[in-house]
């Protein structure tokens, strides 16, 4: 068993029979009061928010998780079949679990994929991706001045927004968690 000190960001706990991870985690001492530490906290089942106290040396039930890379086949219906790369095993994921990133999943692409036991518990894309843009409005010569940016469609079918100069066939790296243009990549 462990204690509060223990955990940091990204910490998966059980806690009150629900699997969930840590989002933000703070040690505050408040002025004659005893310290404890604030946790926010994600359930990986459903995916709701939640906020507790822990008191400084209580002890908590931290979750003994396994990470795979694995490679992303394809998706069919509410599920992405991803494929561990020794075994040659597949298994289906439902897309919650990548969250708003997966809407950037492309065939062959290695994704992290978390397991306790034999379940999946959590899903990850990588964390930046290289498109291409299938389709956007054309850009004008002396269009870099400015900051502003256009709607473009890359391949995955996906609508992002790019700087004026960037033309339709042109590739660029897309930050998959928050879904902004990178930069322009030469291929």
């Amino acid at each position: 068993m462990a204690d509060t000190g223990d955990i940091n960001v990204g910490s998966i706990i059980r806690f009150n029979g629900e699997l969930v991870q840590i989002t933000d985690y703070q040690h505050r001492t408040p002025g004659n009061l005893r310290a404890f530490y604030q946790a926010k906290m994600r359930n990986l089942k459903n995916g709701k928010q939640t906020e507790n106290r822990f008191r400084s040396g209580e002890g908590v039930e931290i979750v003994r998780v396994e990470f795979r890379m694995m490679q992303f086949i394809y998706t069919e219906g509410e599920f992405a079949v991803v494929m561990d790369n020794t075994t040659f095993e597949q298994v289906h994921i439902p897309m919650l679990m990548f969250g708003d990133s997966g809407r950037f999943l492309k065939e062959g692409m290695e994704v992290k994929i978390s397991f306790e036991g034999d379940d999946a518990i959590l899903a990850e894309a990588p964390t930046f991706v290289e498109v291409q843009i299938t389709y956007a409005e054309p850009g004008l010569k002396g269009d870099t001045a400015t900051n502003t940016l256009k709607p473009a469609t890359i391949d995955t079918g996906t609508e992002i927004r790019v700087p004026l100069f960037v033309n339709e066939g042109d590739w660029v790296k897309v930050d998959t968690r928050t879904g902004e243009y990178v930069e322009r990549v030469k291929k």
